[in-house]
């Protein structure tokens, strides 16, 4: 079967809506099935169980999942412990070979994996076909690193008049832990997973207690591609239970996290308590779009639409700062307003829906807490309120929302609220722009709309972040994609300046070693 691809979304016609109904009305009848943990290649059952919900209408079930305890963490552990030496002994080009089966498996399912993310997360139907695309590439792209770089065996120079020769090896650090969040359930899983898993390292994977069912599909994807027992091991549950053993066994060998800035420096600190070892944290964003004079205004406000109120904003990349140009602030609100009072909200499974549910009561309170903060500190120029009525009380939903009038130095330009919230000020000059969007913890993503090629060059010279961009109707921050663009943060949005989708990220998975023969 073909794959989707992110070339080709925008043009997606009646096979994609059909294959996607198709998968849809499968994927309905199997709701609500017991899920267990799955440790050593063997599922295994607990006292206490958790539900799935659908966050467009929490009377729908999509599964009853395994609360597992501390003790099930640390038996998955031990199990890809014992796991790891066979593995890594497997050699890169057999992991590279299991990894590509379980990308044909994504590429087979891609609609039914789609369905799934459109009623566990609430993506529309294009941003969860997007997802599973992004899936599959990022497990191709990191197998293409691992064989482009043959293995990481680097032939090094030789002393002694070549009876020395020497060669630096990388080698996997044994058993990570794997945790990942609800906004991207599969694709931030597998990417983490497969860095993981290509260079030869076992796994112990969490996925987001709001999530899990997708977390559930990619263990049973790996295991279908035929890894063996005790390599993969997944666990559900509670964060303070089943992550706290997580951060705190002293027999794992490494951590790859990606959720909050507050969590994420939190693991950063305490996982190396016991002993120095390998951290990686992909953390939140704070994302400024700068919108200069020169702009085409139709392909800013497209971006900037579609970065700051896709997924509901519910992504470390989402737009959630603007700051434009005195000049054109008035036309630029005026047509930006009029494109997102058109926005679609309701089902995310209808094809016409754009904007779906936030996940959970809990983002409503943060999207509410900013609505609050605006009106007290400026004024709600659009939206700002939950919506009630039939299609929307038994979901979370809320209005995608611009904020204007409040000082720059309001929290609403510092925090993140992971919720459709567009904070805007007008300045100056680029100047101004840049040094407010630099003026931030964080330093995920950045854009900028201009024509004049020197302002363009001073933006990508000065700004801090690890994404930037110019000119992109698609997404004004959002939108990377694996072997295009890499995607990390600087400064609290990223804790190892090596980013995930990139050329540099699988290597973080493994350590050097300096290997020196002597000839005679």
């Amino acid at each position: 079967m073909q794959k989707v691809t992110y070339a080709s979304l925008g043009s997606l016609g009646e096979d994609f809506h059909k294959a996607f109904d198709s998968a849809l009305s499968y994927e309905l009848k199997k709701l609500g099935r017991p899920h267990p943990l799955v440790i050593r290649g063997q599922k295994k059952k607990s006292k206490a169980t958790f539900t799935d919900i659908n966050p467009a209408d929490t009377r729908m079930v999509l599964g009853e999942f395994a609360a597992g305890t501390r003790a099930d963490a640390g038996l998955a552990i031990a199990a890809a412990r014992d796991a790891f030496p066979d593995w890594r002994e497997l050699g890169w080009p057999q992991r590279v070979a299991f990894l590509r089966k379980a990308a044909e498996i994504m590429t087979e399912r891609q609609f039914r994996l789609a369905a799934l993310l459109s009623l566990e997360v609430g993506k529309n139907r294009f941003e969860a076909i997007a997802e599973v695309s992004e899936s599959i590439d990022l497990i191709l792209y990191y197998c293409q690193q691992m064989e482009s770089n043959r293995g990481y065996v680097l032939p090094m120079g030789m002393n002694g008049n070549g009876a020395e020769q020497t060669r630096s090896v990388l080698k996997p650090h044994g058993v990570w832990a794997v945790v990942s969040p609800f906004n991207f359930p599969l694709a931030l899983a597998t990417g983490m997973a497969a860095g993981a898993l290509v260079t030869g390292n076992t796994v112990v994977f969490k996925p987001a207690s709001d999530t899990p069912l997708s977390g559930w599909w990619l263990q049973e994807i790996l295991h279908e591609a035929g890894l063996p027992a005790g390599v993969f091991n997944l666990l559900t549950g509670a964060g303070s239970i089943v992550g706290e053993e997580l951060v705190t066994n002293p027999d794992l060998d490494g951590f790859i996290f990606t959720g909050s800035r507050t969590v994420g420096i939190d693991i950063l600190r305490r996982f190396n308590a016991p002993r120095l070892r390998p951290a990686i944290a992909e953390m939140g964003g704070k994302n400024a779009c700068l919108v200069m004079p020169s702009a085409n205004l139709d392909a800013a406000t497209d971006g900037v639409l579609r970065s700051a109120f896709g997924m509901g904003g519910e992504k470390c990349s989402a737009c959630s700062r603007l700051y434009l140009h005195e000049r054109i602030a008035k036309s630029f609100l005026e047509l930006l307003v009029e494109k997102a009072k058109k926005i679609v909200i309701g089902n995310p499974t209808q094809r016409e829906t754009f904007l779906g549910p936030l996940i959970n009561e809990s983002a409503v309170a943060n999207y509410e807490a900013a609505v609050k903060l605006g009106k007290k500190e400026g004024r709600v120029l659009l939206g700002g309120n939950k919506l009630k009525g039939e299609m929307f009380d038994h979901g979370f939903f809320v209005e995608p929302t611009i904020l204007t009038g409040a000082p720059k130095t309001s929290r609403l330009f510092q925090e993140e609220f992971f919720a459709p919230i567009l904070s805007v000020a007008e300045v100056k000059s680029l100047d101004e722009a840049i040094t407010l969007a630099n003026a931030s913890e964080y330093g995920l993503t950045a854009g900028i709309f201009t024509q004049e090629e020197h302002e363009a060059e001073a933006f990508f010279n000065r700004v801090e972040a690890g994404v930037a961009y110019s000119n992109r109707r698609g997404g004004a921050t959002t939108g990377a994609w694996p072997g295009v663009q890499s995607f990390g943060g600087w400064k609290n949005s990223g804790s190892s300046g090596k980013s995930a989708l990139g050329p540099h990220y699988i290597a973080q998975f493994m350590r050097e070693q300096s290997q020196t023969r002597v000839k005679g």
